[in-house]
């Protein structure tokens, strides 16, 4: 680890202000032969949480234009509807209304009476903290591109230009889209590149670091004196150069980690940035910093695997509907299976803090019923329908491709370094169907597959069949034993009774909010939405179910008073025991002195 990073003091570090918005303009169209699609971008009010937008698009002479805006955005995936925050669009040209009709949900019909160009003017409401939306206020904004910019549907390809005229204070504008030669003046060379570059806007604290000659930066918005933002590059830039190790070179010219400390969670990817939203606090305490660190770690990782090498369904995007695709456990499991990783191998995290998350993930998902139902497979091509649409009875019908992904990506990496004797692992496997398909063409389940298969030396069909397209149970007995773990022996027999529910707690009301399948609950009818009010006749507060529930003992027969749409209704319900945490890996006590070289190579290649 190199010298600690000093803080950028000046925005000319990031934006360089040169020549005028116009000529930059001029050698744009020059430079590519294309018409390109100007906006501009401001903020005349930001604590109304609005920002305006004015667009000259060309229409070349056509009689009608049909604008588009998507309505999902890539790395998310679900269909948000992101016109719906869409006001006031109104088109003229050369100082004159055009008539404009909505066409579909995210498309618009311009009547444009031969003009060259028109122009459109829109408002866009932005009030939603996630990394996927736009947030504007009095003090910062992040504009996200999928919800800001509408385009001309059939000019994706053209370049699109955004000049943005900040709200009165702010003095920074920072994204990973290409400087246009003017401050605040950017330039996409297509549509997906600008839907694929968030904007952060206000004063954030910036920190720089180089590693193999590119300029990297993190953009913390929120710190207020609490936030270590220079150690937190110091592990970033640890990270990056972990990274740089593995995969042998960088692919991108510069590299931004928009940090934003707004007491929210989440991390998305883009193609030389990330968006990550956390807590001001996550550096006061070790458990918190790498929790925020790991979200790091994992969407840079995405800078190759998602990005560039990605599944063949995801490019080109079809903004309209959804993408889908059966390899979501691949671009977004294996993802967090390096995320932590590429943390310890960098040195930012300990051996045992990798177990504990690898852990964790198996927790999870031997402790989530639906891993019997729904395949790594299926619930990736499900995930527009399903990951992010939960509801109460999730967990007994579907699993996460993020965990059961991460698990994967674990079992595989063992399998293949057995196969081979340590001399190749899930990294050869990354690079080779990079090397084979990133960029245009992607690759199909089928050519993951077979990379994964070529490493290994063998056929990996049983893997592939049980756990990635099948819902068998994992089997983990080969992969502890290649590198000399165990699932500890903290993990005993709990006594606690158990019923197989999730409750909250409603304004006093103590509310059923899901009953794990063939759990007490089930078997005895208590239903979600039910409100318990009473154990055996005994009220039972909504902030004392736990106290209460250590009265009893497994196999105690009890009747539970519920409120069921208002109506007192008794059911009785047999306790179970509570079920045994027993997916702790620890170090073997006798690990033999191949699986302790299997690991170390593991660890630290």
């Amino acid at each position: 680890m190199e010298a600690p990073l000093a803080v950028l003091l000046a925005a000319a570090a990031l934006i360089t202000v040169v020549g005028s918005p116009a000529a930059a303009q001029s050698q744009a169209e020059s430079a590519s032969g294309r018409q390109a699609i100007h906006y501009t971008v401001s903020f005349p009010a930001p604590q109304t949480h609005y920002v305006e937008v004015v667009a000259t698009i060309p229409s070349e002479g056509r009689p009608e234009v049909e604008l588009m805006m998507a309505v999902w955005t890539p790395g998310s995936y679900l269909v948000r509807e992101y016109e719906r925050n869409v006001e006031a669009l109104a088109a003229s040209a050369g100082g004159r209304a055009l008539p404009v009709v909505k066409a579909d949900k995210n498309r618009w019909k311009v009547t444009t009476g031969g003009a060259p160009a028109i122009e459109i003017r829109y408002r866009v409401y932005g009030h939603e903290m996630s990394v996927r939306t736009n947030w504007i206020e009095a003090d910062f904004a992040l504009l996200n591109g999928a919800p800001t910019f509408i385009t001309r549907a059939d000019a994706l390809n053209v370049p699109h230009e955004v000049t943005i005229v900040p709200a009165a204070g702010w003095k920074r504008s920072l994204t990973g889209l290409p400087e246009a030669g003017g401050e605040h003046h950017y330039r996409a060379p297509d549509f997906d590149t600008l839907v694929d570059s968030p904007i952060v806007l206000g004063n954030p604290a910036v920190y720089e670091f180089t590693v193999g000659g590119k300029k990297h930066y993190l953009v913390n918005q929120g710190e207020a004196g609490v936030f270590d933002g220079a150690q937190a590059a110091r592990d970033l830039e640890a990270v990056v150069k972990e990274n740089l190790r593995l995969w042998g070179s960088l692919p991108y010219d510069k590299y931004l980690f928009l940090n934003l400390l707004t007491e929210s969670g989440g991390g998305l990817e883009h193609k030389n940035s990330t968006v990550i939203m956390g807590t001001r606090w996550a550096t006061r305490t070790r458990r918190a910093y790498i929790a925020w660190i790991e979200t790091a770690s994992h969407e840079f990782f995405h800078a190759w695997n998602v990005k560039r090498l990605r599944p063949v369904e995801l490019g080109p995007f079809n903004y309209d509907r959804e993408n889908e695709t059966r390899s979501l456990w691949i671009a977004e499991g294996v993802t967090e299976y390096y995320g932590a990783l590429n943390l310890q191998r960098a040195g930012v995290s300990t051996r045992d803090e990798l177990l504990d998350e690898i852990s964790s993930n198996i927790d999870e998902l031997q402790t989530t019923p639906g891993r019997l139902v729904q395949s790594a497979a299926q619930a990736s091509y499900d995930a527009w329908i399903k990951y992010y649409r939960p509801d109460e009875n999730s967990a007994n019908t579907s699993i996460s491709y993020y965990t059961k992904g991460a698990v994967l990506g674990f079992l595989l990496d063992a399998k293949i370094r057995r196969a081979t004797r340590g001399a190749r692992s899930l990294d050869d496997v990354m690079k080779l169907a990079f090397q084979r398909y990133s960029g245009t063409s992607g690759y199909t389940p089928e050519q993951f597959r077979a990379a994964a298969e070529e490493i290994a030396g063998i056929s990996l069909q049983p893997f592939w069949e049980d756990a990635v397209n099948g819902t068998a149970e994992l089997q983990y007995d080969e992969a502890l034993d290649t590198f000399g773990l165990r699932f500890g022996p903290s993990a005993r027999v709990s006594t606690r009774p158990w019923l197989g529910i999730t409750t909250s707690n409603d304004g006093g009301r103590l509310m059923i909010t899901q009953v794990r399948r063939d759990g007490p609950a089930s078997k005895g009818g208590l239903n979600v939405g039910d409100e318990i009010l009473a154990i055996d006749d005994f009220r039972v507060r909504a902030d004392r179910l736990d106290d209460r529930l250590q009265q009893y003992k497994p196999g105690d027969k009890v009747s539970v008073l519920v409120a069921r749409r208002e109506l007192l209704t008794r059911v009785d319900v047999t306790f179970d025991r509570e079920p045994a945490r027993n997916w702790k890996l620890e170090v073997a006590p006798f690990a033999t002195s191949q699986q302790t070289e299997l690991m170390n190579h593991w660890l630290r290649p």
